[in-house]
């Protein structure tokens, strides 16, 4: 993924909570449903965006579908863009 695509898919708040809250653990549509308050369309659409752009892990276990995020993509993505828009900068020695 280029650097726009990844942040346009990470530029929308109702994502950001959502990869919040799925960062380190596995949530269903409902729990995050249930801790955002918005509707499970709503939810379902964003995490349909986030998956498209491979930073979210979906897993099937029995009627549930549980979603993680992928911490290493993430990182990935957010190294691509600083490469993009400020490649003097050797991002290796920042801390």
């Amino acid at each position: 993924m280029n650097s726009i695509d990844f942040a346009k898919a990470i530029g929308d708040e109702t994502r950001q909570q959502i990869m919040a809250l799925c960062c380190c653990r596995r949530l269903s549509v409902s729990e995050i449903v249930a801790q955002l308050g918005v509707t499970q369309p709503t939810v379902s659409h964003h995490l349909k965006v986030l998956r498209e752009a491979g930073l979210v892990k979906r897993e099937k276990h029995g009627k549930n579908v549980y979603y993680t995020l992928i911490q290493e993509k993430m990182a990935q993505g957010c190294c691509r863009v600083a490469e993009d828009f400020a490649p003097q900068i050797d991002i290796k020695s920042i801390s």
